[in-house]
């Protein structure tokens, strides 16, 4: 299928010329405006994979794999940070601590008043406020748990990338697949299947799921039934964070692309930012209406208003 590609945004190149970059702060961290977006620089992440708007503090949690991503080293940490790129507390949870458990933090999710973070092949679940361990749930067979998104009850849905150590990187596994998971360590397996193309990014909407992919660039939809439905496939691929707006179309991120995509609602794809190296999970802040990048080998993470 022909995709019509409409660029409502200019390139980050031309965007340079037109809008200087501004300099919001100093010191420490940087912190710049480039053609509407705030990047946030030099605070201290190590691998940003995910970021969560919490409305309840108005700060953003940013999850930090530092270092491998499939190594079990005890040395994530989640990073608090406020809406203007200052750090509250570099390692609000921090995997190095006696009372924590967590090696290579990816997708996060507050729902139910928790925090529930995927690690490796385990989910962390921290309260919140407090940011105390609750619990630490082994996902048996799974090797790469990834995207997460807030189910429709007191459980949360999760996506196994298919990931395991290769030769100098990372091989296939076939563990694609995704779970429901409830914070009393119960979980459930939805579909297993290693045609699904490395499942990343997810979504639910009531019993009905929106998934894309890292490995086949797919984007698809899952039923009640658990049956695949294709959705249209962005030019790139490498898709990793999903967001779904208000009036219905989708945001998604692309490795492949260093771009943001829109799906709109007549099935065309638009490219909303470009320019994002390695753009990962995406966050959304309900109150600045600003979605929020985490750019993974640059440590870095772009605010972008819509």
């Amino acid at each position: 299928m022909n995709l019509q590609i409409k660029r409502f945004l200019i390139s980050a190149t031309l965007s340079t010329f037109l809008y200087p970059a501004i300099s919001l702060a100093a010191d420490a961290k940087t912190v710049k405006m480039v053609a509407k977006r705030i990047i946030i620089d030099n605070v201290g992440l190590m691998t940003p994979e995910s970021i969560e708007y919490y409305a309840a503090e108005d700060v953003y949690l940013v999850s930090n794999i530092n270092g491998n991503a499939l190594a079990a080293e005890g040395n994530g940490f989640i990073s608090k940070i406020r809406p203007d790129g200052s750090v509250v507390k570099l390692k609000w949870i921090d995997g190095t601590q006696n009372n924590v458990h967590l090696n290579a933090p990816k997708g996060i999710e507050i729902h139910h008043g928790n925090l529930y973070v995927t690690d490796i092949n385990q989910i962390q679940i921290f309260a919140l406020p407090s940011g105390k361990q609750k619990a630490s749930i082994n996902i048996k067979g799974s090797t790469f748990l990834n995207g997460i998104t807030s189910g429709n009850g007191n459980f949360v849905y999760v996506t196994d990338s298919d990931l395991t150590a290769g030769k100098g990187s990372y091989a296939s596994s076939g563990s694609d697949a995704i779970y429901k998971v409830w914070p009393n360590g119960k979980y459930e397996l939805i579909i297993q299947d290693k045609n699904m193309g490395r499942p990343n990014g997810i979504i639910a909407s009531g019993k009905e799921l929106t998934v894309v992919s890292f490995g086949s660039g797919e984007v698809y939809r899952i039923d009640a039934n658990n049956k695949r439905h294709a959705m249209p496939t962005p030019p790139k691929g490498g898709l990793d964070g999903l967001l779904k707006l208000d009036d219905g179309r989708l945001l998604i991120s692309s490795w492949g692309a260093s771009a943001l995509y829109v799906l709109n609602n007549d099935n065309t794809y638009s490219i909303l930012a470009d320019s994002l190296d390695a753009p990962a999970d995406l966050g959304f802040d309900t109150k600045r209406q600003r979605v929020l990048i985490p750019l993974f080998k640059l440590n870095k993470l772009v605010f972008l208003p819509l």
